[in-house]
């Protein structure tokens, strides 16, 4: 039995699955944390990693790492560290983000040139934030990687040239997954001189191997990992409730979204990932419990004991500013209280109404741009609430699936290691991978709800 890795070094934690290379069984898994923060050193990855793989990869012939994606980490030309690492969820690029979009001719100049119209999420912003307010470091800086690129790169033994794939690169504002080659101009634009990048390797491709031996492969986002993972077929839209929330679908075309709604990224295989991505999801939940008094389950009974539109109370959750729609410096708003709505289970309920109702713009969003949904898979933490996927019902366009849960992102990794060691034009297909309980919700959409989130959405931003 051959054994491989897949890594998911996300925002909050590492997590490692090993799984059987044919069939994809479970053989063991580990996690560890890692700091909170919106710029995190990466040494500290490399510490979570460390603690993670120990005593797990024996056995292990193939590995790929998964990774937040846009993240920003420069090293000089000692290949230091210049300083820690920005994180897709720092929006203190966001002006630098307008000024780069106005500097190019606008948002379809981007979207015709990389696909997407970058916001403070992407690397490009966070180069162009470094260069206007630590020119010195952004001078220093000689090598640029995401945080996925980084760990590959130390695995591999630090190498002169670093890894990346199409999905990753596509993250960064300054790749085309459209002509399938860097823009360096726009990364010059941004930092005022082009660093070494990484080169993007096939999406099976041995990249290296560990000091122990192990192969490497190129790796690639937490998205495209998903996306990876979960075995997604055309008409599969994914909604992923995590830190942040997404929604993303498989595609043959590359998407050229002049909105800025829907980023045109690559994905792992081959095809492309158009993808919506909003700031705020499972956090919504936890943050209103806590307010309320209530543990995770009494939340989701108040939620549910409540009717579709919670009474007229409808929540912005904008509890860190936005990404989609692009409102870095908002805040949440609670919409239509009145002394008869104000309530413990209304306000669960527009909580619940409230994440989820950004997340059916995104859908509504892939929609515009040629996605025909066939069945919303609801994954990742907030997915497990009982009341989620209930109340998804009411909101998406299409059936509601909850699959079992699972480290969709590491496993995706470890499907592309074993990839690696297949070969061929497809990744293994993995019939023994996951187990559990698949939930379903038929479609039984309440306009009203929808109405009177985008009510309370247009009072605030039009």
């Amino acid at each position: 039995m051959a054994l491989v890795a897949g890594v998911d070094s996300s925002t909050q934690s590492v997590k490692i699955v090993v799984r059987d290379s044919e069939t994809g069984a479970l053989v063991r898994e580990a996690k560890a944390s890692h700091p909170d923060g919106t710029e995190v050193h990466p040494s500290a990855w490399l510490d979570a990693l460390d603690t993670a793989m120990g005593g797990i990869l024996e056995g292990v012939e193939a590995l790929a790492v998964a990774g937040q994606q846009h993240g920003m980490v420069a090293l000089d030309e000692e290949d230091a560290v210049v300083r820690p690492a920005l994180l897709w969820n720092d929006t203190r690029s966001a002006p630098d983000a307008d000024d780069l979009v106005e500097e190019l001719g606008g948002p379809q100049a981007w979207a015709d040139a990389v696909g997407s119209v970058p916001l403070a999420a992407f690397t490009v912003t966070k180069a162009r934030w470094m260069a206007r307010v630590e020119p010195e470091n952004a001078a220093r800086t000689t090598r640029m990687m995401l945080p996925h690129d980084y760990l590959t790169w130390v695995l591999a033994g630090r190498p002169d040239t670093a890894v990346t794939d199409r999905g990753e690169a596509s993250g960064t504002g300054y790749w085309s997954p459209i002509t399938g080659q860097y823009r360096k101009d726009l990364l010059e634009l941004a930092l005022g001189h082009v660093p070494l990048v990484p080169r993007v390797a096939a999406p099976h491709e041995e990249i290296g191997r560990t000091s122990t031996g192990i192969a490497l492969g190129p790796g690639t986002g937490d998205n495209m990992g998903a996306a990876l993972g979960l075995e997604l077929q055309p008409g599969d839209v994914v909604v992923s409730l995590g830190t942040s929330g997404t929604a993303f679908a498989v595609s043959t075309v590359p998407a050229r979204d002049a909105s800025g709604l829907v980023a045109g990224f690559a994905d792992a295989t081959g095809r492309f990932l158009p993808l919506v991505c909003t700031l705020n999801a499972a956090r919504v939940l936890t943050s209103t419990a806590e307010m309320l008094g209530v543990d995770m389950d009494e939340f989701a009974r108040l939620a549910l004991s409540a009717p579709a539109g919670a009474e007229g109370l409808a929540l912005l959750p904008y509890l860190d500013g936005e990404r989609t729609p692009n409102l870095p410096d908002a805040r949440g708003s609670l919409h239509g209280i009145s002394r008869a709505n104000m309530t413990p289970a209304t306000i669960a309920r527009a909580a619940v109404e409230g994440m989820l109702g950004g997340l059916a713009d995104a859908v509504d969003a892939l929609i515009d741009v040629g996605v025909q949904p066939r069945r919303i898979l609801l994954v990742g933490g907030a997915a497990a609430n009982p009341a989620v996927g209930a109340v998804a019902a009411t909101m998406f366009p299409a059936q509601v699936v909850i699959p079992p849960p699972g480290e969709y992102v590491a496993d995706g990794a470890a499907r592309q290691a074993a990839w690696v060691l297949a070969g061929g034009d497809a990744a293994p297909t993995w019939d023994s991978m996951r187990q559990g309980e698949t939930l379903t919700y038929d479609a039984e959409p309440v306009a009203a709800v929808r109405e009177q989130y985008r009510a309370a959405r247009t009072s605030l931003y039009g």
